[in-house]
């Protein structure tokens, strides 16, 4: 810390005696040149007293110039550098400590739109790391909720089975809710896997063209056994789209969505899926809508599903409803 502030110090001597040479030549220059001009304008011969006077005034005038100057140059650092310098450090230093609700205002005067731009991209980072903090936290609770209850039930069916509490004939019957837990712990253990993996390899993955209704009837036959099971039928409404797209990611969230809309469904329900374009703020883009019969998603809780699959589907507009709410 004192070697970087020693060779701060060396540096701004160093400034400023670079800048009292400059200040000295041209103002020594221009006093050569003003007793010149006088000197042969009024014909007088200049002897060694009047040079001697001469170079002291004009060592004087590049004194009071250089003090000037770099006052003025002092002030305009500490005012137009140190000072939004000094705010955009303390808002980088408050955002590694983990406040990221801090943002750096717009700063006024001539020469600060450079500062302004970096103070934006700061509050535009400081954003986006409040949004994943808080999708972290609410990831985390959400996890740790849906861990404890099948882990809660397959405990205590094991207390019970381990007291010899149970009948022999209902043993089956037991090991099928433990069964049943552990598939739902395996489910949700995958999900998070996916989840985890997408958000590595997202920057890797390459854009490929994506031929929508095509993937939909794929989706389609990959659940043709639930909804036999079910006796529910899927039907696919609207022309081929092609999109620019990560396709194991769009068809993930097709799967999921049409894999709710046959659960929650009843039996003989039906479950359409409508492709169209749209156009947002001027661009193209493809328009997914899954519908049901079945008990739907209450109107409050539907954005909370948007939320969790917008994300990683930024390439089109995910408009995605269930139990035949818009």
């Amino acid at each position: 810390m004192k070697k970087g502030k020693y060779k701060r110090t060396l540096r701004a001597v160093n400034n400023y005696l670079v800048f009292f040479l400059m200040v000295a030549f041209v103002v020594s220059c221009c006093m050569m040149l003003f007793v010149s001009t006088l000197a042969d304008s009024m014909g007088l011969v200049f002897n060694e007293e009047n040079i001697g006077a001469a170079a002291k005034v004009t060592f004087l005038n590049v004194l009071l110039l250089t003090f000037l100057f770099g006052t003025i140059d002092y002030v305009r650092r500490k005012l137009m550098v140190d000072r939004p310098v000094k705010i955009i450090t303390e808002a980088t230093e408050q955002i590694m400590q983990g406040d990221f609700s801090v943002r750096v205002r717009p700063m006024q005067g001539a020469g600060m739109e450079g500062f302004n731009q970096i103070g934006m991209a700061i509050n535009a980072m400081a954003k986006e790391l409040s949004g994943t903090e808080t999708l972290r936290t609410d990831f985390i609770a959400n996890v740790s909720h849906e861990l404890k209850t099948p882990l809660t039930t397959i405990s205590g069916v094991a207390e019970i089975i381990m007291n010899g509490i149970v009948k022999p004939e209902d043993i089956n019957g037991f090991a099928n809710s433990i069964y049943e837990e552990a598939g739902r712990l395996i489910d949700l253990v995958n999900d998070i896997i996916f989840l985890s993996k997408l958000d590595e390899e997202r920057a890797d993955m390459d854009l490929e063209q994506i031929m929508l209704r095509k993937l939909a009837i794929q989706t389609k036959e990959r659940l043709k056994l639930s909804c036999r099971e079910k006796d529910v039928s899927i039907h696919i409404v609207g022309e081929e789209i092609e999109i620019e797209g990560i396709s194991s990611m769009i068809e993930e969230v097709m799967y999921n969505l049409l894999d709710n809309g046959i659960k929650y469904n009843k039996e003989g329900g039906k479950v359409a899926v409508t492709l169209s374009k749209t156009v947002r703020e001027g661009v193209e883009m493809a328009r997914i809508v899954v519908e049901d019969t079945g008990i739907g998603i209450p109107k409050e809780d539907i954005v909370y599903a948007l939320d969790a699959i917008q994300s990683p589907m930024s390439l089109y507009e995910p408009v995605f409803t269930e139990g035949g709410d818009k």
